[in-house]
């Protein structure tokens, strides 16, 4: 496991770009406009609730970097569990990861999954890259198909394996955008497509978060009868407002995530 945290950080970001090529182009026309670094908020990962992946495996290469466990959170609609992780450090990015509950999915998914996941070690779960390591599973387009019909998740989760699913701007660092309105705005003007499930800006100040993303970018990866083009990951924004402590709120709304997690959505 990573012993630096930028160094994991770098690594996630490198690989996560590679497949989300709107987020390289956000990032370069947010930093000419700012002219300063931009702040990434959080991260996030998704897995599947098995042995030897499940979520506690991922956050282990967390918590051995003085990360600690913050809120829990469920989806019931999605069959997810979460949780995020945060560091003492307030400029160390947030982590949410997030896990498929396989026993509520059926018996047809259950059993693709358990062949996928059987493909990997523990010694792969635990090696320094594994976090950005992509898919580790023989997948074929029928069979993304049919995840795809029964969860967006699974399917996605599936297709593309170990890496960041999104990466976050946060807004309170820019100094040129007071809102997330403002970020969607610049977006479609320059021709981005922005999630609208449940509305663009998703949350409130009264919830104290509020949060928008681009809808995730289509590009070609390779299963094993064929190449498809199919959603890769999105790039998300998020501003925090602060709790009567006078300290910015580092949760999430529940109900805001769902609606994020449809970023990926294949609409096939």
């Amino acid at each position: 496991m990573h012993t630096d945290r930028n160094v994991l950080f770098e690594n996630l970001w490198q690989d996560y770009k590679a497949v989300t090529p709107s987020a390289a182009k956000i990032h370069r026309i947010l930093g000419a406009e700012e002219g300063h670094a931009i702040i990434n908020d959080h991260i996030a990962l998704r897995t599947f609730n098995l042995q030897p992946v499940g979520l506690d495996a991922l956050a282990a290469h967390f918590l051995a970097l003085g990360y600690r466990e913050g809120g829990e959170y469920h989806f019931e609609g999605k069959k997810l569990y979460a949780r995020h992780y945060e560091h003492a450090d307030p400029e160390a990015p947030k982590v949410f990861i997030s896990e498929l509950l396989t026993e509520q999915c059926s018996p047809e998914l259950q059993a693709v999954v358990k062949k996928l996941v059987e493909q990997i070690t523990k010694e792969q779960v635990t090696a320094d890259n594994f976090l950005y390591s992509g898919r580790h599973w023989d997948l074929d387009s029928g069979t993304y198909r049919q995840l795809v019909e029964e969860s967006e998740y699974a399917a996605w989760l599936a297709a593309w394996g170990y890496r960041a699913n999104h990466f976050t701007v946060s807004v309170n660092h820019l100094n040129n955008f007071e809102t997330v309105a403002d970020i969607n705005q610049l977006l479609i003007e320059k021709g981005f497509s922005v999630n609208s499930a449940g509305g663009e800006v998703k949350g409130s100040p009264e919830e104290l978060l509020e949060q928008s993303s681009t809808m995730a970018d289509r590009v070609p990866i390779q299963f094993s009868d064929r190449e498809m083009t199919i959603p890769s990951c999105f790039y998300e924004f998020a501003l925090r407002y602060q709790k009567p402590d006078g300290n910015l709120y580092s949760g999430f709304v529940a109900a805001s995530a769902d609606k994020i997690f449809e970023s990926t959505n294949a609409g096939m």
